[in-house]
């Protein structure tokens, strides 16, 4: 699937033509109908003047490639991002109506324990040394600051992931720093869950969270690696004209 030609459905073709005479010669030509350009996103050719011209340095940067491959990848992300959010606002939704509920759920478990209790006992298990049954007395008994915490957690953690999603969808180079930030926060207590106990889930989750974190330090350059944003941006708008000049070369 070409996404050059899905880009240019959505926003329209980019043609540029360069003040430089051999680069303008390769991204120009004549037509029966006058002269086309070369669009800078799908290398195809567009009837009529160019939109914009200047030095090559000047063009307008345009996802193609291995850009436009990055913005999926990172728009990915967002979905995901955005897709926790959910869950977060929907766990912290649950927290309030728990703490509104809390005096009536006490009574309804104190009400129903003995029943159960007795139901328990005739198989032989004594619902009072069951570790559930403590960590649900424990979690009916939360105290209300406790829970105020849980509850402002909870909600943080969503507008982060919100804010996260924003950035990585519009690929603006502060939501590649949020997502990164905000990820990196979490791994040493990602790692302190390990040292207690093991699983598949928490190793995949871990691994797939470093990986993001490497993949967005490296590929975008954050925190002065590999040159940093203006490294990235003048790579960027390189290619944006080279990468067209190559592919024109190569089918010449």
């Amino acid at each position: 699937m070409d996404w050059s030609l899905r880009g240019c459905s959505r926003h329209g073709h980019a043609t540029y033509a360069p003040d430089e005479p051999e680069l303008r010669e390769r991204l120009r030509a004549e037509t029966a109908i006058g002269e086309a350009w070369r669009c800078l996103r799908c290398g195809d050719f567009i009837p009529g003047p160019a939109h914009g011209h200047g030095p090559a340095d000047e063009a307008p940067i345009v996802l193609r490639g291995k850009a436009l491959r990055e913005a999926f990848v990172l728009r990915i992300l967002a979905v995901e991002r955005w897709t926790r959010a959910a869950v977060l606002s929907a766990l912290a939704a649950a927290v309030f109506y728990f703490e509104s509920s809390q005096t009536s759920l006490q009574q309804l478990f104190q009400h129903a324990l003995p029943r159960f209790a007795a139901a328990a006992k005739s198989f032989n298990y004594d619902l009072s040394k069951s570790p559930s049954l403590a960590e649900v007395e424990k979690l009916l008994n939360s105290r209300h600051h406790t829970l105020h915490l849980v509850e402002g957690f909870l909600i943080g953690y969503a507008l982060l992931q919100i804010a996260e999603g924003i950035g990585l969808w519009s690929l603006k180079r502060w939501g590649e720093y949020v997502a990164v930030v905000g990820t990196s926060v979490f791994l040493p207590l990602e790692v302190y869950e390990l040292t207690k106990h093991i699983t598949v889930l928490k190793i995949v989750a871990f691994v797939i969270n470093l990986l993001l974190v490497v993949y967005l330090i490296v590929s975008k350059r954050l925190f002065g690696v590999r040159g940093g944003g203006r490294a990235a941006h003048a790579k960027r708008q390189e290619e944006s004209l080279l990468e067209v000049e190559a592919s024109v070369a190569a089918r010449r």
